[in-house]
């Protein structure tokens, strides 16, 4: 089943509530253009985010201490130089895996010993020096790999740490074609909206997801414990319902801002709606009821499932349909050009109904070999709207000419010979 969640808020409607795409911040509308974006160059670079960066043995750098100050930063290089390891260690900031989904052993130098050092210092929203943040890799006793974390100098629980920090958004190459793969691909990329939104929300899909192996190892072993495995189904319903209302709760946000109010329209506006039975049954009921629901439907699946080899109902089968609103296209029926603008303007409506909320941490955005495949308009527009969002944000590119009309809004970095250098 599929359930639509469309808006006619505009860009009008969200400038009367919040007079700016920067979020509530001290401007008033004098301060904004005709089309809702800061255009100031001279503004200082101020306010959260990341202000030095350094890398020990990680992937391609065996040292790199970069300084930041505040503004949107670009790091230009050949192909292979290194940019991209760059936001991949911002990202280990984050939930989940990073931004290339590595492994921990993958991250390490090859000429190292195996282990690796990020540390980062971010700055609050005064521009003080803020928080000391860690991330690096410990040995287990039988030799595998484990996430270490810090904050502050002591030991953090993990990278759930740093969520009241920070938080992340990126797009990638290998993102480009989201909206022609497989299910699976569109539902980690709902849910990495939704932990923008809920920094619990990566809590719940790891709880699905250990529960529902531990169950199908259950059902493939032919164990038929029955406390366990109702225990094991509590688990995944409960969890499973979580994680279902977080991405209804993200589709709706998404579908709350018209991007294509901003910037003359550069980026489409997209109808968004969740194909799932989980998802649909949420609709005007009660949580506990639809987990009482779905452990009585994993529990009359039971030998279904052990024949299938997996589980045949839950939110692991749901899917993220996209239009594009203007043309009532299916955005895996549009040209590619229009399914990258769409790509972006969901990050962007995003960033702009995050920038809004009071007390949200800060979002950073990762946007890596962006710029290569936009035509100029949108480059330009993509960067004016990103600069009056007042986000930190950090880009990779071949050519220095790609951020030529950034001006002096952004620091640039030249990446080459496994060192990082400000233009």
């Amino acid at each position: 089943m599929q359930r639509s969640l469309t808006s006619d808020t505009d860009a009008e409607a969200v400038a009367r509530r919040a007079p700016h795409v920067r979020g509530c911040a001290d401007i008033g509308e004098d301060d904004i253009s005709e089309d809702g974006i800061d255009h100031d160059d001279s503004r200082a670079a101020a306010g959260a985010g990341f202000r030095r960066l350094t890398l020990t043995n990680f992937r391609s750098y065996a040292f790199a201490d970069v300084r930041f100050d505040g503004r949107p930063a670009t790091f230009i290089g050949a192909n292979g130089a290194g940019k991209t390891n760059l936001l991949e260690a911002l990202s280990m900031f984050g939930p989940g895996r990073g931004l290339r989904s590595a492994r921990l052993d993958d991250l390490a130098r090859a000429e190292g010993d195996g282990r690796f050092a990020v540390a980062a210092r971010f700055a609050d929203a005064d521009g003080d020096d803020g928080r000391a943040l860690g991330v690096g890799i410990d040995r287990t006793p039988d030799g595998g790999a484990a996430r270490a974390c810090r904050l502050d100098g002591a030991t953090a629980r993990g990278p759930i740490a740093f969520a009241d920090i920070v938080r992340f958004s990126w797009l990638t190459p290998a993102q480009d074609g989201l909206f022609t793969a497989a299910a699976g691909e569109r539902r980690r990329f709902l849910d990495r909206i939704a932990q923008t939104q809920d920094a619990g929300h990566s809590r719940a899909a790891a709880d699905y997801e250990a529960a529902a192996r531990q169950r199908q190892r259950l059902l493939d072993e032919r164990r038929g414990d029955e406390a366990w495995l109702s225990a094991l189904e509590t688990r995944m319903a409960e969890a499973g319902v979580a994680l279902a209302a977080g991405r209804r709760d993200a589709a709706t946000t998404l579908a709350s801002f018209d991007v294509s109010g901003l910037a003359d329209g550069a980026f489409p506006a997209a109808v968004i709606a969740i194909e799932g039975e989980l998802e649909a049954a949420l609709d005007g009921a009660v949580a506990a009821d639809v987990e009482d629901a779905f452990v009585a439907e994993l529990k009359a699946r039971r030998r279904r499932d052990a024949d299938a080899g997996r589980a045949t109902y839950g939110p692991h089968r749901s899917d993220l349909i996209v239009s594009h609103r203007a043309k009532g296209t299916l955005a895996r029926l549009c040209s590619t050009g229009e399914q990258k603008a769409l790509l972006i303007g969901l990050v962007l409506a995003n960033a702009c109904a995050l920038a809004r909320r009071a007390g949200a941490a800060p979002l950073v955005l990762l946007f890596d070999e962006i710029a290569a495949h936009l035509d100029p308009n949108r480059r330009a527009a993509l960067f004016d709207i990103v600069d009056g969002l007042g986000l930190q944000c950090f880009m990779t590119g071949t050519d220095e000419s790609l951020f030529a009309s950034w001006g002096r809004r952004a620091q640039a970095f030249r990446v080459e010979g496994g060192a990082v250098h400000e233009i």
